[in-house]
């Protein structure tokens, strides 16, 4: 697309001459044939020493006035190619603003994001996790590589972040770095919670994600069926890593503990009641957010054939989650288990089988899992045909008791 012709040039403003006959120095742009604005410089030159559009003479002062006005023709081009990279119909109005700093001193994405970073850092062990500031400096490497491949820019104000930018955004992803549908998800998802954040501090009115839909995976089911359960629980492994990857995995299936907040549990964490029931109480290292699970038989013997062989007072012996889930890769084989076998499929599992799919209810399901908002346990506990089916015949025999119908 053809680049506007813009121009930058100064002029006295002589009706505001003081005793002295200093005026005020204006700045006026225009980008094309119709688009102009005004603007004050800050600067007032005595009326005697300006010429075509300058200051004359060699004089300390006069130099100094004329490189800051070369300085301020620069940054008004420069901002106009950095707007016009990313969008189209860029006026003077808004090189104008950018320019006289109406947005604040955060009006950039990159800085910003680069403060964001920084705060986020300062919450690390309090109430965020190192993995999740590694994901988000891991997004801000994606976007700031994609200004400077796609636009050659080193940063865009915030006003030239718009829906094409977003979707020229999820093209190099797609494309230029060939990441999956999920990765695109969770970086776009990144980028939008610092936009929002934007938003939220008034540095920007209008949301540039509106209209933008991702390309979204094809779902796998990520928990294990009662029959794969079953197999897993029975099948002969021959070797002793895979029969303790086995007992790891099965007590977060019963549990629904991941290995996060697992490989963390010691004796403190138990905590015997009244009625004889053993529980597990302690909080997701995630989030904080504290959890209670009444433990089942199954983790009670994994936890007791296990007693006392885990080093520093921890309740079981863990392997890395990267020997873990290459463990379970081979167990699924043996099991002839389709669904993609990783340690978080137990936790899935807990949510789905063990739980939801023996009618205890969402939000008792959400305390247990650490959850601070029960939207997120609806996400993790997938309700299996087999569940609907179930609930569909039993609501049939009980319409069935009280009502009889004549055909």
């Amino acid at each position: 697309m053809e680049q506007a012709n813009v121009k930058v040039s100064f002029y006295l403003k002589k009706s505001e001459a003081d005793a002295d006959g200093m005026c005020p120095v204006m700045a006026r742009l225009n980008i094309g044939k119709y688009s102009e604005a005004a603007f004050s410089v800050k600067l007032r030159v005595p009326q005697a020493i300006w010429s075509s559009g300058r200051t004359s003479g060699k004089s300390v002062k006069a130099k100094e006035i004329n490189n800051r006005l070369d300085e301020i023709r620069a940054m008004a081009l420069g901002i106009y190619a950095e707007l016009s990279a990313v969008r189209d119909s860029v006026t003077a109005d808004d090189v104008k603003s950018l320019l006289l700093g109406m947005a604040g001193e955060q009006t950039t994405l990159l800085s910003y994001f680069r403060t964001f970073i920084e705060n986020f850092a300062k919450r690390v062990g309090v109430n965020r996790t190192e993995g999740s500031l590694r994901s988000y400096r891991n997004a801000y490497n994606h976007v700031e590589r994609f200004m400077r491949e796609k636009y050659n820019l080193s940063d865009i104000p915030f006003s030239a972040l718009t829906l094409s930018f977003i979707q020229d955004y999820d093209s190099h992803l797609r494309t230029d770095c060939r990441l999956s549908p999920g990765t695109i998800i969770n970086l776009t998802v990144q980028l939008k919670i610092i936009v929002g954040e934007a938003v939220a501090d008034g540095i920007i009115t209008t949301y540039p994600f509106t209209g933008y839909e991702p390309v979204r995976p094809k779902q796998k089911r990520r928990y294990l069926t009662s029959e794969e359960l079953q197999r897993l629980m029975t099948m002969p492994l021959h070797r002793p890593n895979l029969y303790l990857t086995r007992d790891l995995f099965l007590f977060s299936c019963y549990t629904g503990i991941p290995y996060s907040d697992m490989r963390l549990l010691s004796k403190e964490h138990l905590s015997l009641a009244d009625d004889g029931t053993w529980w597990i109480r302690s909080s997701r290292r995630k989030t904080g957010v504290e959890f209670e699970i009444p433990l089942l038989d199954l983790p009670l013997h994994i936890m007791e054939k296990y007693r006392d062989t885990a080093p520093d007072g921890k309740l079981l012996p863990m392997y890395s989650n990267s020997t873990m889930n290459l463990n379970l890769k081979r167990i699924a084989k043996l099991c002839d288990i389709d669904c993609p076998l990783v340690f978080h499929a137990g936790r899935h599992t807990y949510a789905t089988e063990i739980t939801l799919g023996h009618g205890v209810p969402l939000e008792t399901v959400s305390k247990m899992l650490g959850h601070a908002r029960i939207e997120t346990t609806q996400i993790y506990a997938k309700v299996t045909d087999d569940k609907i089916n179930a609930d569909t015949r039993v609501l049939n025999e009980r319409i069935a008791e009280h009502f009889s119908v004549v055909i």
